[in-house]
């Protein structure tokens, strides 16, 4: 930011460059409704529900143990996250590589904090991790774990967004 001076001393000048960063860091951090945190976890909610449950399903048809298969979940989680910003992003007409750096920005702390708090549920539940596509558990254990998740990633959404983070940076490409 560029001051002139106006017949202000440097005292004067000092005080208003404060005034404006006081005004920035007030606005960056204004509250955040839990809608809208909401809205952000579902959206990172629903990019992580298809990963996993394709993840698992891949995993199940290869034949894979359990670990490989987690694995290729928290991978397609992360993937279908930041398909989803790219998809609306790209469609508000930045260039691709703009597009992945807002989503990356956007996403990762939230798709993160899913997959840590799902993964994390889904091992503590007993049987879980062996119970297959077909059985109750699996989708039981899943629905649950999912939910967790949503209920520990909607606040540090909330927060990233009130700083100015987060999914707040896609909110200007929103049309």
């Amino acid at each position: 930011m560029q001051h002139t001076d106006h017949g202000k001393s440097h005292g004067d000048q000092a005080h208003d460059g404060h005034a404006d960063h006081a005004a920035d860091h007030t606005a960056a951090h204004a509250p955040v409704s839990w809608s809208m945190a909401a809205k952000a976890t579902l959206h990172c909610l629903t990019g992580c529900a298809i990963g996993e449950v394709l993840g698992m399903i891949i995993g199940t048809w290869l034949g894979w143990q359990n670990l490989p298969t987690m694995i290729l979940a928290i991978v397609l989680a992360f993937f279908f996250g930041y398909a989803l910003t790219l998809r609306g992003v790209l469609k508000a007409g930045l260039d691709f590589r703009t597009a992945f750096r807002v989503a990356l920005a956007a996403d990762t702390l939230s798709i993160a904090v899913m997959e840590l708090i799902d993964n994390g549920v889904i091992l503590l539940v007993p049987g879980a991790m062996d119970a297959h596509l077909t059985e109750w558990l699996f989708w039981a254990t899943l629905a649950f774990a999912l939910a967790a998740a949503f209920v520990v990633t909607t606040p540090v959404n909330r927060v990233m967004i009130g700083r100015g983070k987060g999914h707040a940076v896609v909110h200007q490409y929103h049309r």
